[in-house]
């Protein structure tokens, strides 16, 4: 009977540890998923601000594509259509926060 105590508490101490640790490393991986989120969310704001820039000189039509300068707008534009596939959803780190 005391053996059997003796054993039960020693096997309870060991998954008590290991369920702690379990539970630290939850939570350091929960910090690092929402400190990429946050990342993300700021790159994705970026992304859309040049957008929005680089389309307000379009409209103005402020260079032409027949000089230099407006060869190299062109292919900004080309390099913002290429960033604007990488932009997030608008609820993407609003799925998390309901839950």
């Amino acid at each position: 009977m005391l053996v059997t105590i003796i054993i039960l508490s020693i096997f309870t101490v060991i998954l008590g540890i290991a369920i702690r640790n379990l539970l630290l490393k939850n939570e350091r991986y929960e910090d690092i998923t929402v400190a990429q989120q946050e990342y993300l969310l700021r790159i994705s704001e970026i992304i859309k601000d040049s957008k929005m820039h680089l389309q307000k000189l379009d409209d103005k039509g402020v260079f032409q594509s027949d000089d230099e300068v407006g060869y190299f707008f062109e292919q900004m534009k080309k390099v913002q259509e290429e960033l604007d596939r990488y932009t997030l959803q608008e609820d993407y780190a609003q799925k998390k926060k309901q839950s």
